[in-house]
């Protein structure tokens, strides 16, 4: 990333016309759908036979396909971008890519999916923790309130009753904490320079690259059989539901993230993401006939409260534009 010429105040206040904000708020929700459809698309693979690394190597290298004209155009329109901003691409790869989901099937594996979950979705409370050190304002009452309730109600439709404590399975879920929060960081930083397009591109070919990587070296295994599942009552070879994976959820999910972050800010899009859970649950709803309980609607409804007082607070204090650090700063993957 670059800094600019003349110091701009960490926290200075730039208010962003409301339609700028909407345009926003819808694109992060239609980001989370997208990104939603993946656990139920995968899950019939994975049961049938397929293993992680193929199912990870395959979504990236396709989504990172579709979105490399982008990353192209900036570089040939832009010179020296990826020497500028090579850094930041790598750190969005290693991190916000490849290691949001290495970390989380990493931790799935070792406790119940659903806790997994839900240490992964804490993120929303790690970006407003990295914002409060970063601007040293603390926290609004609006906004604790909102990550109480948001928190609250994501307990409740993950339903983590029952679940036994893994240190290890704990700690590899809040790496992948981590790495989604630093997805949200990241992603506040595109704009003019870096298009966001070009950031979400070059994230997924290193992300591709490191899962192609790791399957080459055997460190992941690579299982792909040509199985047929069964997906919302009808049966499909193993290829369609991989191909929505990569075409749609993660192409689409990761270009509307990241041009949703620039314009409401890493911690209104990090709340906004919450959608993610509950529209994963209606799609195994949908495809796989797993019917929510009544706590989980309640649930649902809690995150969306929470993320409307975050909203609220963030038309009370006239939205700021993502605020720019005086000196360059890399994040570290």
């Amino acid at each position: 990333m670059t800094a600019s010429t003349a110091p701009i105040a960490v926290g200075a206040a730039l208010p962003l016309p409301a339609s700028r904000a909407t345009s926003g708020l819808v694109l992060a929700v239609g980001s989370a759908l997208a990104f939603s459809s993946s656990g139920p698309f995968v899950k019939p693979l994975l049961e049938a036979g397929w293993s992680i690394g193929a199912a990870l190597l395959i979504r990236m290298t396709v989504a990172g396909l579709l979105l490399a004209p982008a990353l192209v155009s900036a570089v040939l329109h832009q010179r020296g971008l990826i020497r500028r901003h090579g850094p930041l691409i790598l750190a969005f790869g290693l991190s916000a890519v490849a290691g949001c989901q290495l970390f989380y099937f990493a931790a799935m594996q070792r406790m119940p999916v659903a806790v997994a979950l839900l240490i992964q979705y804490l993120a929303p409370v790690l970006v407003v923790g990295f914002v409060w050190l970063r601007t040293r304002r603390a926290p609004s009452r609006l906004v604790v309130c909102g990550a109480v309730v948001a928190v609250t109600g994501l307990v409740l439709v993950v339903d983590i009753a029952g679940a036994r404590f893994d240190l290890w399975g704990t700690v590899l879920a809040l790496c992948a904490a981590v790495c989604t929060a630093v997805y949200f960081v990241i992603g506040e930083r595109a704009g003019d320079d870096l298009p966001p397009l070009a950031l979400a591109a070059g994230g997924l070919i290193v992300g591709a690259a490191l899962m192609g990587l790791l399957c080459a070296t055997g460190i992941l295994p690579f299982t792909a059989p040509p199985v047929d599942v069964a997906l919302g009552g009808m049966t499909l070879p193993a290829i369609v539901p991989m191909l929505w994976v990569g075409a749609v959820a993660t192409t689409v999910g990761y270009a509307l993230g990241v041009m949703a972050v620039p314009r409401i800010g890493s911690r209104m899009a990090s709340f906004a993401g919450l959608a993610e859970v509950l529209f994963a649950l209606a799609f195994a709803w949908l495809l796989l006939g797993e019917t929510p309980a009544p706590i989980q609607f309640a649930g649902g409804a809690l995150i969306l409260v929470g993320v409307v007082l975050v909203r609220l607070d963030s038309n009370a204090g006239g939205r700021s534009a993502p605020e720019r650090a005086t000196l360059p700063v890399v994040p570290s993957p």
